[in-house]
């Protein structure tokens, strides 16, 4: 199962839109973002929304995060919550505002060996972290509060970190800048 956490509020972005609605080569940032998820073949997607309505297309699961402006960890909460339901071991998680995030880097990230209790991306040598694959063992030990995701447990059990060398990049779209410097 797969989760693209896209409820957050874009406060850098200061742009005559959402940093997710807006166009990167003819199409909103996130729609990218969920068309590479998608292109991924995992059974099930879920998008967590927030801060902006999305028009998220049939067959994809929309989980609302009403508390969206409270950080990232109650929408991290929400896609373990669903991969739970959905009787899933894992979760791979990524967001919306990385538009690069190549079909190819999603699935190599979830088809990390089962003994990888935290998988993460790689692009060129660096962490991306993005996306992350989560065993369920570690689902617990999550944040429940705050603006942080699974950052905190990467750091904490480096031991537990598979780190899966991939095609494409983590670079995200946080400002106006960020969207200019990408657009073709």
């Amino acid at each position: 199962m797969a989760a693209l956490l896209a409820a957050g509020g874009g406060t850098r972005f200061v742009g005559p839109t959402h940093k997710l609605l807006a166009a990167l080569d003819g199409r909103p940032v996130w729609v990218w973002a969920l068309q590479h998820v998608l292109a991924a073949g995992f059974d099930h997607v879920v998008v967590v929304t927030g801060a902006v309505p999305l028009d998220v297309p049939d067959g994809v699961i929309v989980r609302h995060n009403p508390a969206w402006a409270q950080g990232q960890a109650g929408s991290v909460q929400m896609a373990v919550q669903a991969a739970a339901e959905l009787g899933a071991d894992t979760v791979t998680i990524g967001l919306a505002d990385q538009p690069f995030v190549t079909p190819e880097a999603w699935r190599a990230v979830a088809d990390a060996e089962t003994d990888c209790r935290i998988a993460i991306a790689v692009y060129n040598g660096t962490p991306g972290p993005n996306p992350v694959r989560l065993r369920s063992d570690v689902w617990p030990l999550l944040p429940t509060d705050g603006d942080t995701g699974a950052r905190d447990l990467l750091r904490d059990h480096p031991d537990w970190v598979c780190r899966i060398d991939c095609v494409g990049s983590a670079s995200d779209i946080d400002t106006l800048e960020d969207l200019e410097r990408w657009k073709t």
